[in-house]
């Protein structure tokens, strides 16, 4: 029995990267996903995190920067218990305060916007509207952008300044990223409790999306 006990101890370890391995072979890219099972969890655990850190909507950037840390953390075989997200989270509300009030802002702008090119009420409004979507999908690409980047030692400065060269870098990264935002929206649509699991699959997104293979 302590036999077996060991074994699987030291399977654990070689596929987190804790401990010798127990044969050679490729080093895995995210050693902390031990079976999908176990990462649908976590993602969905991320989701509510995100929620609950959230749902002022103006703390919403914290949430997310502090749940993708969280994610990638777990990703990585890493400590991520969730008193670190909630550690994460107090520290990025300060700045994400004031990212979620301009961001919260001009969705109330582009919304009312949209709006009002759908009344019929202005000359040209499917054009005002397609427009307005676009730059909804802008701010939301932007969100997401802005909390993959965060870091406590740099902050929500370097992170909002360096978005635009980021998703220049990597166009498809941010047309992913357009998927993502799209997903999430059309998701709270349909049944608005989808938003946990959307806002943790956002947040593997972010994760994920980097770290894919890519043509040179």
């Amino acid at each position: 029995m302590a036999t077996r006990r060991e074994e699987r101890a030291a399977r654990r370890a070689d596929l987190s990267g804790a401990g010798p391995v127990l044969g050679e072979r490729t080093p895995m890219r995210f050693p902390g996903v031990t079976g999908a099972f176990a990462l649908f969890g976590e993602v969905l655990l991320v989701g509510l995190l995100v929620t609950a850190g959230g749902i002022l909507l103006v703390t919403l950037p914290a949430a997310l920067a502090a749940g993708i840390r969280h994610l990638r953390r777990y990703l990585n075989a890493e400590a991520s218990h969730q008193r670190q997200y909630w550690r994460d989270y107090l520290k990025a509300l300060p700045g994400g305060l004031v990212v979620g009030v301009i961001g919260f802002l001009l969705v109330l702008l582009l919304m009312f916007d949209i709006a009002l090119a759908n009344s019929g009420a202005l000359p040209g409004g499917i054009v005002m509207a397609v427009v307005g979507w676009v730059l909804l999908a802008a701010v939301a690409v932007g969100l997401l952008a802005a909390a993959g980047a965060w870091t406590p030692e740099q902050g929500w400065r370097t992170a909002v300044s360096g978005v635009p060269a980021g998703l220049t870098a990597d166009l498809t990264g941010a047309l992913f990223l357009v998927a993502t935002a799209v997903f999430v929206g059309v998701a709270t649509w349909a049944l608005v409790p989808l938003v946990i699991p959307a806002l943790g699959c956002a947040a593997l997104a972010v994760v994920a999306i980097p770290e894919r293979p890519r043509r040179r």
